[in-house]
Order: structure tokens, then C-alpha cells, then sequence
């Protein structure tokens, strides 16, 4: 009787174990980052050698010059080849992949994986490739005016808003503006598309500078566009990239 009981035990066990390995590949990665445990270090950079996706996420090996280093983030597009900047994470150490049937003896997951621009560009001295440009954010102790970008763009005809300001007002009164909504119309000198999660605008106005602004709604060169924003100062987004002021998640309208 104990035999028989201890065969029906040993069977019942069997079975349980099979069934958690049934677990949908997606769940197990998806459940991954929870099982983090050991903080990564600050950002790094590299060259991706190899990359693949699975449940969800993009897995890329990088290669930083002196050694290769595994991260994961939400799938997002990238290739061999492409320099990237991967932000602080979590480590996980032998993580199993169900989906590639694979265990990394390390691994670091991210929020998400910035792809393109020199290598260069991560240690402060630029911007990764499309990404607008700084205005030589660090070099100076001004930052408050970015290079303008050299336009074609006809500003003739634009119109103030009431109660609105001009590109060269929101520069001169950033302090008192600073965390205040704005409105002002200018004309669209440059679009970069899903930048960091984002659509990144250049907007001049005839004023003579070049407003940088981040919104989810998408324009062309040329275009005139009322905005409404707030005004943000001292945004660093890390690894150098520093803006004195920049309009983020504006309320952007094409006319």
C-alpha cells in the first residue's frame, strides 16, 4: 500500500512540474525583470555584435570595446552594427530565455535602449544620429540660445498669439517662465520622429532662435504650428545631454 501510495505521489509531482514549464514563453519574460535583483552600473555604450527578439522584449550583446555585455529592453528596432546607449538597469544573473532556449550568465534589463549616433557621442560630445541638436549643451556656461537651424522656411505672416509669446520671448524670460504654460505660432525647421519615445520640433517664429520641442503629434518642415507648453529648464537627460530649456510633451497643432 505505501509503495502504491508513494508511485501515485511520485506521479502527482511529475505532473506539476510539467505543468509549470508549460508557462507561456511571453509570461516568463515579462516576469523577468521582477526576478532582478543587483543594480546595473551607470549607462553604457557599445557596438550591438548580436540581437534577437523574444515574449516582448529585444535582447542586444554589445561590445564596449574592452568586453561584451548582454541587456534586454521592450522590443524596439536596432540591428548589428548599431552604436547604442544602454541606460542604468538591473542584472540578472543565468536568466533563461524559454522562448531562445538560452540562459545569459548575465544579463542587464532596461527601460529601453537608445540606438544610433557615434560612440563619441556618449560621453558628452554629441548627440546620438537624428537626435536635434544641443546647441553644444556643456562647452559653455550660456546654454540658453542653441544654434538656429539654417532654414528656407518662409516666417512671413506669422502672427502672435494673444496672450502668447515669441521664440525670443520664452528665451529671455525663461527664469519667471520656467514650469508656467506658454502659447506661441511659429513654423516647423526640423523634424526628428520617435526620438527617445518622442517626435522632437524645431520651431523658430522669425525671431531669430530655435526652440526645441517634444510631442506626440507629428508635423512636417514648413508646417506653422500654435504650441502649448510648458516651459521646462535644466532637463538632462543623462550621458551629457543637457538642455537649459527645451518644451517637452506639448500640445501641438498644425494650421
Amino acid at each position: 500500500m505505501k509503495k502504491a501510495l508513494l508511485i501515485i505521489l511520485a506521479g502527482f509531482l511529475a505532473m506539476t512540474v510539467a505543468g509549470c514549464s508549460d508557462e507561456t514563453p511571453k509570461q516568463q519574460e515579462q516576469a523577468a525583470p521582477a526576478q532582478m535583483a543587483q543594480p546595473a552600473a551607470q549607462g553604457m555604450t557599445g557596438t550591438v555584435t548580436e540581437t534577437m527578439n523574444a515574449g516582448g522584449y529585444t535582447y542586444v550583446q554589445f561590445d564596449t570595446g574592452t568586453e561584451k555585455i548582454w541587456a534586454a529592453a521592450p522590443e524596439f528596432a536596432v540591428k548589428v552594427g548599431d552604436p547604442v546607449i544602454v541606460p542604468e538597469g538591473m542584472l540578472m544573473q543565468n536568466h533563461t530565455s524559454k522562448t531562445l532556449d538560452r540562459t545569459f550568465d548575465q544579463i542587464y534589463f532596461v527601460d529601453s535602449v537608445m540606438v544610433g549616433g557615434e560612440q563619441a557621442a556618449a560621453a558628452g560630445g554629441g548627440m546620438p544620429a537624428g537626435h536635434p541638436d544641443t546647441g553644444g549643451m556643456g562647452d559653455t556656461e550660456d546654454h540658453a540660445r542653441p544654434a538656429v537651424t539654417e532654414t528656407d522656411v518662409d516666417m512671413s505672416g506669422l502672427s502672435k498669439p494673444a496672450d502668447g509669446k515669441t521664440v525670443a520671448e520664452i528665451f529671455a524670460g525663461k527664469d519667471s517662465l520656467s514650469g508656467q504654460e506658454v502659447t506661441l505660432r511659429g513654423k516647423v525647421v526640423k523634424f526628428s520622429p520617435e526620438i527617445m519615445g518622442t517626435n522632437w520640433l524645431h520651431i523658430q517664429d522669425g525671431t531669430g532662435d530655435d526652440l526645441t520641442v517634444t510631442s506626440s503629434t507629428s508635423a512636417n518642415v514648413g508646417d506653422t504650428v500654435m504650441v502649448k507648453c510648458v516651459v521646462t529648464l535644466n532637463k538632462d537627460f543623462g550621458f551629457g545631454y543637457k538642455y537649459d530649456i527645451i518644451i517637452e510633451n506639448a500640445q501641438v497643432t498644425v494650421e
